[in-house]
């Protein structure tokens, strides 16, 4: 589990976040958080340091895309879902949990 204030996050630029020693990628999209797997399934990669695109997440390494509502892979290279992880929001706290 891994508890964020939702305030602390920015609209459209994923943070990484740890959840059982599983490095998660949060992403905040107005009003909505969400969260998945944070490596790319198609290469090592941090997609928290990728780029937001509506509910989508660009891996800055070969460009895979990845939805962030379901974790789903949207384009080539990656062929693999990402993990999704169960957020619950209360007022400013957000809680991510497997």
């Amino acid at each position: 589990m891994s508890e964020i204030a939702f305030d602390s996050l920015v609209d459209g630029k994923p943070v990484s976040v740890e959840v059982n020693g599983i490095s998660v990628c949060v992403a905040r999209i107005g009003e909505e958080v969400f969260a998945v797997a944070d490596t790319c399934s198609h290469s090592e990669a941090s997609l928290s340091e990728g780029e937001i695109s509506g509910f989508k997440i660009e891996c800055w390494l070969h460009g895979a895309e990845f939805d962030l509502r379901t974790g789903e892979a949207l384009t080539p290279p990656a062929t693999q879902s990402l993990q999704k992880f169960n957020v619950k929001r209360n007022g400013n706290q957000v809680v991510v949990t497997e």
